[in-house]
């Protein structure tokens, strides 16, 4: 489909529903259709991955005939929007703006990403965003608001690849600051991004939180890692397929 007045686009997120990322795409999505609906968590869902709600109950709230908040995950978001609360399914999916990045083995992590996969999964083509920033600075949603709807309007017209989504990352930078936009591979840190703080409470009992402490590196060319660091916007299909050919043919040879 290359008019994008025609598309029903899906928006999901994993930052809430009311978070700013998400209304700004809903936003960005109105300038080229109307056909917008956006089910989203109802309160912050990052890092919850692709994980689904199996043993409480998904409830939606309605707040207008076209907005839901779940209490649920990303995931659930997508399932019960294509499933039960649209009437006709989407043409495409839209996860984010997320406020951080989702680059290299974040998207293992990622609530945002999770969103898209489902809906891959789902046979929608789908699309996460992520606006990079650094903590304890302004995040500079200006650039994603710049690129976005030209990236959009590319892929729209796009033929989609069944069982992929695209990932994009718009860098910590402002918009005449960005050096390009790139598609690249998905990158890899060095191991040692997510490591536990250990604190101890009021009844000397240890407890834990999950550091954020991405390590430096992992920039090899052709990479997200490397787009965002030379200040581009990284845009990374990804399979939903993760075997790894290669070594599969050499286990066959070790397993003969």
């Amino acid at each position: 489909m290359t008019d994008a007045s025609k598309h029903r686009v899906l928006i999901v997120n994993d930052d809430g529903i009311h978070a700013e990322g998400i209304k700004l795409l809903e936003t960005l999505v109105r300038r080229f259709t109307d056909d917008v609906w956006v089910v989203a968590p109802d309160e912050e869902k990052s890092g919850a991955s692709h994980s689904i709600s199996m043993h409480i109950p998904v409830r939606a709230r309605k707040i207008d005939d076209r907005h839901f908040a779940v209490k649920g995950t990303p995931t659930d978001c997508a399932l019960l929007a294509i499933h039960e609360l649209m009437p006709e399914k989407p043409t495409i999916l839209l996860s984010g703006i997320n406020r951080g990045a989702n680059l290299a083995e974040d998207v293992t992590y990622s609530g945002t990403a999770a969103a898209a996969m489902e809906g891959a999964l789902l046979g929608v083509p789908s699309v996460a965003l992520s606006q990079v920033f650094t903590p304890r600075a302004h995040v500079p949603w200006e650039t994603a608001e710049a690129f976005a709807p030209q990236i959009l309007e590319t892929l729209l017209a796009t033929e989609w690849q069944p069982g992929s989504f695209v990932n994009i990352n718009f860098p910590d930078a402002m918009p005449d600051q960005v050096t390009g936009v790139r598609v690249v591979a998905q990158g890899q840190r060095p191991p040692g991004s997510f490591l536990p703080d250990r604190r101890v409470d009021g009844r000397d009992v240890p407890y834990y939180w999950i550091k954020l402490a991405y390590t430096d590196g992992g920039f090899d060319p052709g990479t997200d890692l490397e787009a965002i660091r030379d200040k581009a916007v990284s845009v990374c299909p990804i399979q939903l397929n993760m075997t790894d050919h290669a070594f599969r043919q050499r286990l066959k040879v070790k397993f003969a």
